[in-house]
């Protein structure tokens, strides 16, 4: 389940690749700029795996106030995004990396909210490939071309392995 995070966080880095700052704050229709997608994925990276796995603080509070669900849009700069998203990803990388599958299995709760480990990389999965799909969608909308078009190499990257 890690290894099929982490190539569909390289999925979405190469889904976004070449990206201007000034293309990365533009709004098509309600769209979300993907600058901010960048910032909403790194929010539910912190959340998930600082917040509701460790039980820790945020290590970038902003995050909550200005990238979470239901957030008003926004159109912050890419290159700063791109700052705080490796920040987070790298800080739970070793979290994420010694999580066995029971740790993926075990039921937790947190205040009202009973989730297994597996429950949130599933989710944190599924929401990049969505994310991505929407930043490709308005990439072509903004004209841009030879862009990804295809999942990457998921055989050699991530293969399948039995848990």
């Amino acid at each position: 389940m890690v290894s099929q995070l982490k190539f569909t966080r390289s999925e979405f880095k190469r889904g976004l690749e070449g990206l201007s700052e000034e293309d990365a704050i533009k709004r098509v229709g309600p769209a979300n700029s993907i600058s901010w997608c960048v910032g909403h994925l790194a929010w539910q990276e912190q959340r998930y795996w600082i917040w509701r796995l460790q039980d820790c603080e945020p290590i970038e509070p902003r995050l909550n106030q200005e990238f979470c669900y239901g957030c008003p849009a926004s159109t912050p700069a890419l290159t700063e995004m791109w700052e705080i998203w490796n920040r987070v990803t790298t800080h739970v990388e070793p979290v994420l990396d010694q999580l066995a599958t029971e740790d993926l299995e075990m039921e937790r709760q947190q205040g009202d909210v009973v989730f297994t480990a597996g429950d949130l990389m599933n989710r944190m999965i599924y929401h990049y490939w969505y994310h991505l799909g929407e930043s490709l969608g308005l990439r072509q909308a903004l004209g841009h071309t030879g862009l990804p078009d295809f999942v990457g190499d998921v055989e050699t990257a991530a293969p399948f392995r039995r848990f």
